[in-house]
C-alpha cells in the first residue's frame, strides 16, 4: 500500500511521537507498533480498497477518517497479537483525542467499514457486519449486558442510535436522529422515527452500499 508523504519507518515514528506528546509517561510503544505494523496495514489496505471515494491502494495520514481507521486497526492488532493493553490503550486514547471517536481496541469491527465523520461516534462491544457506514454522533450501545447485532450493509446516519436487544437486518438504513432501542429491523429498509416513540419502516430506496463500497 502506498503511504502518501510517509515511509513505513517515518509513519511509525510519527505515531510514537503523537503518543509521547499527548501521553508523556515515557512508555515504550515503538516495539509493539513496529512488530504489528505490517499486519495492521494489511487490514487497512483491505478496508480502504473497498471504499469507492478513496483512491485504491493509497493511505493519506492527513485524511482524518483514514487515519482514524488506521489507529483502530493498529490498536486492535496489537491487542490481539500481543495482549499489550498499554500500547493499545494509548492508541485508543490517541484516536479519541484526535478524532473524537470512542472505539475501544477490544471491539471487533468488520473487515470493511467506513466513517463519514468520526466526531461523537460511540461504539459498544456489539456484533458488526461488513460494509457498515457510520456518521457523526452515532451510538451503538449495550443495555446492561445485552448488545445489538448489526447485519451486513447497515447505514447509520448522524445522531442515530442502536441500543440493547436489537437485531438490525442486512441493508437497514437508520435515518437521522432515529433511536432503535430493544427493537429489530427487517432489513432492506429505511427506518425513521415515528409517532409516540414507534419506528416507521419503509422499503429501501437506492442501493447506498453499492454507491459507497466496491462490492
Amino acid at each position: 500500500m502506498e503511504l502518501i508523504n510517509q515511509t513505513r519507518a517515518s509513519l511509525i515514528d510519527y505515531v510514537c511521537a503523537q503518543i509521547a506528546t499527548f501521553f508523556p509517561d515515557g512508555a515504550d510503544t515503538k516495539a509493539a507498533i513496529t512488530r504489528n505494523f505490517a499486519e495492521a496495514m494489511g487490514r487497512v489496505e483491505k478496508c480502504f480498497g473497498a471504499i469507492r471515494p478513496w483512491p485504491a491502494g493509497k493511505f493519506n495520514y492527513l485524511q482524518s477518517a483514514q487515519y482514524c481507521l488506521f489507529l483502530y486497526y493498529l490498536a486492535n492488532t496489537i491487542w490481539r497479537n500481543d495482549d499489550d493493553s498499554g500500547t493499545a490503550t494509548r492508541l485508543f486514547l490517541l484516536n479519541k483525542t484526535l478524532n473524537g471517536i470512542d472505539l475501544f481496541y477490544e471491539i471487533q469491527m468488520p473487515d470493511i467499514f467506513v466513517l463519514g465523520h468520526s466526531s461523537g461516534i460511540v461504539l459498544a462491544k456489539a456484533t458488526y457486519g461488513n460494509y457498515l457506514v457510520l456518521h457523526q454522533h452515532c451510538t451503538v450501545g449495550r443495555n446492561y449486558e445485552v448488545a445489538p447485532v448489526l447485519g451486513e450493509g447497515v447505514v447509520m446516519y448522524p445522531g442515530s442510535s442502536v441500543i440493547g436487544r436489537c437485531r438490525v437486518g442486512d441493508h437497514s438504513v437508520i435515518s437521522i436522529g432515529t433511536q432503535v432501542v430493544n427493537r429489530d429491523t427487517p432489513g432492506n429498509c429505511t427506518i425513521y422515527q415515528g409517532d409516540g416513540g414507534e419506528l416507521a419502516v419503509r422499503p429501501a430506496g437506492r442501493n447506498l452500499i453499492e454507491e459507497i463500497f466496491r462490492v
